[in-house]
C-alpha cells in the first residue's frame, strides 16, 4: 500500500478597508486632538484625491531590507495563523515557502492554532467523481478532484469523519480508505469481513490525538473496529443481549461523537445506540421521536446531543431543532426556522439531508420546486442561506447528494 501525498487548494480572496471618519457630537465637529478645532471639509478635485492616495500608499511600503531578514520561526508563526486558503496561496511565492507546508516545525506551529470553522465535503448529483467543499468562514465553494484510491475501487461516498480526516467506502462496500481532502493524501485500510450494502460507520480520534478508531455496524448486530495505531480490525465482544435486534438503523443520520463514545440513531424502538471505544461497551437509550416530525438526523455541539428534522402539520413545514435532556432523556424543542423560510416551504413536499452535524449543521432541502442549502449554528441559534454550488465553467446549480463535515487541517495524517 502506497500513501499519496499532495497539496492542493486554490481560491481568490478579496479584502476591504474601512476609511476612518471624524467624530460628530452635539452638531459640532470635534478634532481628535484636545482643544483643537478642525475646519469643515471642503471638496477637492479628483487629481488632488489621487495624489493623496498615492502618497498614503507610498508611506506604508514595507522596507525590503527589514522584512527579508524576518526569522523563519516567526514567519512560520504568522503563516500558520492565516486562513487555510491563504496558506495554500503562499505556496506560489517561492520554493522555500512551498516546502514550508511540509516541514515538521511548521506543522507543529499549525497544530498549536485553535481549530477553525468546520468545512463541508460534499458530492453532487451532477459530478460524483469530484468533490465540492464549502467554507462557511469565507462563504465560498472550492472544487477539487477526489484522490485516486490506492486500489482499483470505485468511490461511492464518504461515510464518516474526525478531525481533518474523511472516511470513504467503495461502491461494493468491501473496502474503506481514509483521506485528508486538503493534502489529498490517502490510505487504504486493511481488508475486513464482507459487509452488507447497509452499514453505519463512525469515526473518533483516540485520546491525545494518537491515531483514530473506525467502527462499522450492521442492523443484525455485526460490527468491526479498526485501530489506526495497530493497523488492524477487531471485534471486541458481541452485542449484549439487552439491545434489541435487528437495530433498524437510521442510515440518513450520521454518527456523532462525544469524547470516546459514538452514537448511532435507530428506530423500533426509537432512540440511540452507543459504543464506548475505550471501554468497548454498548448501551441503548430509548427516546420517543417528536410528534409530527420526520427526516431525523443527529447533531452535536459542546457535548450536547441535538436532533434536527422536518416538522409538518396542515401543509406547513419547517426545520426544527431539539436538544436531548440528560435528566429525562426526552427531546425538547430549542429552535425552528424563521417565518420567512417557512413561507418558502409551505405546501411543498420537502426532503432533507444533513451534510454535517458538528457545531454547524448544513442542510440540503429539496422538492420539485425548491433546492435550498441552509446553514445552522447550534450554539448561536443562527440560520443563514448558503450560496448554490455551481461547478466551474457551468451555470447550473448542483443538487447535493451527500456530505460530511471535517476540520480543515494540514497536519492530519492518514
Amino acid at each position: 500500500m502506497v500513501r499519496d501525498r499532495r497539496c492542493y487548494l486554490s481560491n481568490g480572496n478579496t479584502t476591504t478597508r474601512n476609511e476612518g471618519h471624524s467624530i460628530v457630537n452635539a452638531g459640532k465637529l470635534l478634532s481628535l486632538r484636545m482643544g483643537e478645532e478642525k475646519p469643515p471639509p471642503c471638496k477637492r478635485s479628483r487629481r488632488d484625491r489621487s495624489k493623496n492616495r498615492v502618497c498614503r500608499d507610498a508611506a506604508v511600503v514595507m522596507e525590503e531590507n527589514v522584512w527579508k531578514e524576518l526569522p523563519v520561526d516567526l514567519l512560520e508563526k504568522v503563516i500558520a495563523r492565516l486562513p487555510i486558503p491563504s496558506i495554500f496561496r503562499f505556496r506560489l511565492v517561492c520554493r522555500s515557502w512551498n516546502s514550508l507546508l511540509t516541514s515538521h516545525r511548521f506543522l507543529q506551529q499549525f497544530a498549536e492554532v485553535p481549530p477553525q470553522f468546520p468545512w463541508f465535503y460534499t458530492i453532487t448529483h451532477g459530478n460524483i467523481s469530484n468533490g465540492a467543499i464549502y467554507d462557511p468562514s469565507m462563504d465560498k465553494w472550492y472544487h477539487l478532484s477526489l484522490p485516486s484510491p490506492p486500489s482499483k475501487s470505485i468511490i461511492s461516498y464518504h461515510v464518516a469523519s474526525t478531525g481533518g480526516l474523511v472516511c470513504f467506502i467503495d461502491i461494493l462496500h468491501h473496502k474503506f480508505f481514509i483521506c485528508n481532502p486538503l493534502t489529498m493524501s490517502s490510505w487504504e485500510l486493511p481488508s475486513t469481513v464482507r459487509v452488507s450494502s447497509q452499514v453505519a460507520v463512525g469515526m473518533v480520534l483516540n485520546k491525545a490525538s494518537t491515531g483514530y478508531k473506525l467502527l462499522w455496524l450492521e442492523c443484525n448486530g455485526d460490527y468491526g473496529v479498526y485501530d489506526s495505531v495497530e493497523n488492524t480490525w477487531s471485534k471486541p465482544g458481541n452485542m449484549p443481549p439487552h439491545i434489541k435486534l435487528p437495530l433498524a438503523l437510521n442510515f440518513k443520520s450520521q454518527t456523532i461523537n462525544i469524547d470516546s463514545v459514538m452514537y448511532f440513531m435507530r428506530t423500533n424502538p426509537d432512540g440511540l445506540v452507543s459504543f464506548d471505544t475505550v471501554k468497548n461497551t454498548w448501551q441503548q437509550i430509548s427516546i420517543p421521536s417528536p410528534q409530527y416530525s420526520m427526516g431525523h438526523t443527529l447533531a452535536v455541539c459542546k457535548g450536547h446531543i441535538f436532533l434536527v428534522g422536518l416538522l409538518s402539520k396542515d401543509n406547513s413545514t419547517c426545520v426544527c431543532v431539539w436538544e436531548l435532556e440528560k435528566m429525562t432523556f426526552l427531546w425538547k424543542e430549542r429552535d425552528r426556522t424563521p417565518d420567512t423560510m417557512c413561507q418558502e416551504f409551505y405546501g411543498k413536499q420537502l426532503q432533507m439531508s444533513c451534510l454535517g452535524n458538528k457545531g454547524l449543521v448544513l442542510l440540503s432541502l429539496r422538492s420539485r420546486q425548491l433546492n435550498r442549502l441552509v446553514l445552522y449554528d447550534l450554539s448561536k441559534k443562527l440560520w443563514s442561506k448558503v450560496p448554490s454550488c455551481i461547478l466551474p465553467r457551468s451555470r447550473k446549480r448542483q443538487w447535493i447528494a451527500c456530505g460530511t463535515s471535517f476540520e480543515p487541517s494540514i497536519n492530519a495524517s492518514v
